[in-house]
This record gives C-alpha cells, sequence and structure tokens, in this order.
C-alpha cells in the first residue's frame, strides 16, 4: 500500500546524540513515504538539536521545533498533536529504531477498519550497540479498564499510530513524568474510547538498556499506584483497588532486591522471548535499508 495518505510522525528528544541519527533514518527508510517527521528539541545540552537540523537542512519533510526548555515527554507529545499537519500521528522514541515496513502496515490496518482509532506492535529489543536481544510478539486483545489496572498490557506506546481525532480527544496529562501511556489507556477505556488492534509482529525496535533502570522502574510503579488510587472509582471495588497495590509494592521489593544483587538484567531476560534466527535475519536486512539513510 502506497496511497498518497499522509502521516505526522513526532520524535522528541532530549540529549540522544548517540542514537537520535539512525532514529531519523529509520524514518526515511519506511516503504511508505508520504509522512512529515516532527523532531522536537527538549532543551538538549549536546549534539542533539545539531544532527536533528542537518537532517532537516536535506529532506522538507522534516521539521524541527526547539524552544530551548525541558518540559518532559507528556508536553512535547501533546505538542506533536498541536504541530500535526496530517489525520494520523505515529509516536516514536529517539533512542528506537523500527522497521522499514511499519507505518505501511499500520496505515493499512486502520485505512480498511473504519472502527479502530489505534494500532501498536510487538517488537524486538535491541542493546547499547544496535545488538538484538530478544523479541516480544505481542497479543492482539482488546484491554478494558480493569485489566489496565490490574497493569496488564498489550499496548506499545512507542510504536502507535493513531487517528489524530483520537489524539486530540485523549490528551496527555502533563504532570505525568513517566508511565504517561498507562493513565492514557485508562482514561481512554474508562471513557470506551480505546478502540485498537495489536499487529502481533516485531515492527518496533525498543533499546531496553537505556529504558530499564532501577529509578525509572521505581518511578513507573510509583506513578501507576498514584493513578490507581485516583482512577478505580466506577470500575473495581476499593478491596480489589488495595489488592492490585499491594501488588505493585511487590514489584517495587523484587526490582530493589534484584538491583541490590546486580541482577537487574535478569527482569529483561524474563521480559523478552528469545530471538530466532528468521528474527535475526530480518532485523539485520532491515538495518542495513537503515544504514544506507545516512548522511552524517
Amino acid at each position: 500500500m502506497n496511497k498518497q495518505i499522509y502521516i505526522s510522525i513526532g520524535i522528541s528528544f532530549f540529549n540522544d546524540e548517540k542514537y537520535l541519527e539512525d532514529a531519523i533514518c529509520s524514518v526515511l527508510a519506511q516503504t511508505h513515504p508520504y509522512w512529515e517527521l516532527i523532531l522536537i528539541d527538549d532543551g538538549s545540552t549536546d549534539r542533539s538539536l545539531e544532527i536533528a537540523k542537518s537532517y532537516e537542512e536535506k529532506d522538507s519533510r522534516i521539521r524541527v521545533l526547539s524552544d530551548g526548555e525541558n518540559k518532559r515527554l507528556a508536553a512535547r507529545l501533546n505538542q506533536v498533536i498541536l504541530a500535526s499537519k496530517y489525520d494520523y500521528i505515529a509516536r516514536m522514541d529517539a533512542d528506537d529504531l523500527m522497521s522499514n515496513d511499519r507505518l505501511e502496515k499500520q496505515l493499512n490496518i486502520l485505512e480498511k477498519n473504519s472502527a479502530i482509532d489505534l494500532v501498536t506492535t510487538g517488537c524486538l529489543t535491541i542493546g547499547e550497540d544496535n545488538e538484538l536481544t530478544g523479541v516480544r510478539l505481542g497479543k492482539n486483545y482488546q484491554m478494558d479498564a480493569e485489566m489496565i489496572l490490574n497493569g496488564l498490557t498489550n499496548l506499545l506506546h512507542a510504536s502507535l499510530l493513531a487517528r489524530k481525532s483520537w489524539c486530540v480527544r485523549n490528551k496527555y496529562n502533563e504532570n505525568r513524568v513517566i508511565a504517561q501511556d498507562f493513565e492514557l489507556w485508562l482514561k481512554s477505556a474508562k471513557n470506551n474510547d480505546l478502540n485498537y488492534i495489536v499487529i502481533e509482529e516485531p515492527l518496533y525496535w525498543y533499546r531496553v538498556a537505556e529504558n530499564v533502570t532501577i529509578t525509572k522502574l521505581i518511578k513507573g510503579y510509583n506513578t501507576q499506584i498514584e493513578v490507581i488510587n485516583n482512577s478505580y472509582k466506577d470500575v473495581i471495588t476499593k478491596s480489589k483497588k488495595n489488592k492490585i497495590i499491594n501488588k505493585f509494592q511487590l514489584k517495587k521489593l523484587i526490582v530493589k532486591s534484584l538491583n541490590k544483587f546486580g541482577l537487574l538484567k535478569l527482569l529483561l531476560l524474563l521480559r523478552s522471548d528469545k530471538y530466532s534466527q528468521e528474527d535475526l535475519d530480518y532485523y539485520k536486512k532491515n538495518i542495513i535499508e537503515i544504514k544506507k539513510m545516512r548522511v552524517l
């Protein structure tokens, strides 16, 4: 599918000079060429902004926005919604990559399913040097508010392609420094506005080495506990809510113990399945095309 249907792709970056170029190149390598790429600087102090502007100069589809402030991800994602020109909005993190046909496959589903607002995907997990570390295929089922409160999720936030109309109805809470997606899914589910499909293919490549740290994990669990306390009414009983919070408290104890003994990497292994030779061949083939797009 290469109909001239345009997508706005948003990448917010903060001191991502090590990975940003490859993230941009994985957009340039897409089989669906009709897009704009909105690169939003969140107050970087390294060469990230310079890298972004270099690509803006070479491709008219790329726009760089920079106000010198550090507003954090939720605010920047809302900024993407406001700045986007087109009816579909795609997400991507600045330290990740994606397969060359990710957008084509996601767009094809949204075009064929008018009742669906969102499409996400499974992922490959990658390390600091782009080495393949695992695979998470994802599962295509529909979450309701109670499932989300329980911490069950099949939506990979960073691989989101959504109708802009849905994004306008479901803005991010800019007070959330982390776990913004948890609150977003919960709010939209409670409003009966969470209709989606998960492509059970690893079309997004998530850099776990940079994202799974003890600080982020604890902050994430604490945010989820706060959201649960604020949002459980009309969905579950107080007794069920307390059981869920106890489960999150236990998760905090587990990750703290793993970190204390230098075993946090075990969590990464448990979160992903072992990749196959087919996964590796597919990954290498796509990486070759991404690297061809480099200009710096």
